[in-house]
């Protein structure tokens, strides 16, 4: 079995529609969606049409969960997605599950297991952040009874084989490739580059899990511009580059 698996779009459609040009390629089984998929100041109405269409098996990510929360309390980026989506997409989101078995072996998460906001493979630190150490990423697999764990949350591709054999694999980020956040502590996450990423998990012939990691071009300076003009200057160099930098509004 393949399985492609996409998280964290937050709105990006042109990101989107060339990750799922290159999966169409690559003979898989199914693609799921691993949450965070309209917040942001792109396209979330779009996005969550060319969702719906397909009918991917799809969970929800804390953002989804956020657009139903407080509107005094909300972010800027789920206040432009709640503002911009139609009724019939929102009872979609809010439909949602946090997690979903998609057979036996195989459990989808946005965070880990247990929560949508925590980190599974990544660690924040008073320093910064960090890739997880196996102990810690054991610690957050918990009981989990799969033998191919898929998350999102952190937009940072990795993959990580834990003692007992079960993987856990974090696609990355299709649409927004660095970000700066204070939950736990002030920290960045940045991949470096500004391609679209996402993971194909096979499962081979003995049964075991196996991940690669794709990155994917796309038309990230258009990305950038229909950011700048939706009022959100910060995302400008993080699609552009990958990296958080100063604000860029040329």
């Amino acid at each position: 079995m393949r399985i492609a698996a996409i998280s964290d779009i937050h709105g990006n459609l042109d990101a989107l529609e060339a990750v799922l040009d290159d999966i169409a390629r690559r003979n898989v089984d199914v693609t799921v969606n691993l949450g965070d998929i309209v917040s942001g100041h792109l396209q979330p109405r779009a996005t969550a049409a060319r969702l719906m269409g397909l009918g991917l098996p799809t969970i929800r990510g804390n953002h989804e969960r956020q657009l139903f929360g407080d509107p005094a309390r909300m972010g800027v980026s789920d206040a432009f997605a709640r503002a911009q989506l139609l009724p019939e997409q929102l009872d979609w989101i809010a439909a949602l599950p946090a997690t979903l078995r998609l057979r036996k072996d195989v459990l989808l998460v946005h965070g880990t297991p247990a929560s949508d906001l925590v980190y599974f493979l990544d660690s924040v630190t008073p320093q910064g952040s960090r890739a997880a150490t196996p102990q810690e990423v054991a610690e957050r697999a918990g009981e989990a009874d799969a033998a191919l764990i898929l998350c999102g949350h952190t937009h940072m591709p990795r993959q990580v084989r834990l003692a007992d054999g079960r993987l856990i694999v974090n696609p990355g980020s299709v649409g927004l490739q660095a970000y700066d956040d204070d939950h736990g502590y002030p920290h960045v996450m940045e991949n470096g580059t500004p391609h679209a990423r996402y993971a194909i998990a096979e499962q081979g012939a003995d049964g075991a899990w196996t991940a690669q990691l794709h990155a994917v071009k796309y038309d990230w300076d258009k990305a950038a511009r229909l950011a700048l003009a939706n009022g959100r200057p910060d995302w400008v160099v993080p699609l552009r580059t990958g990296f958080v930098g100063p604000l860029d509004v040329a």
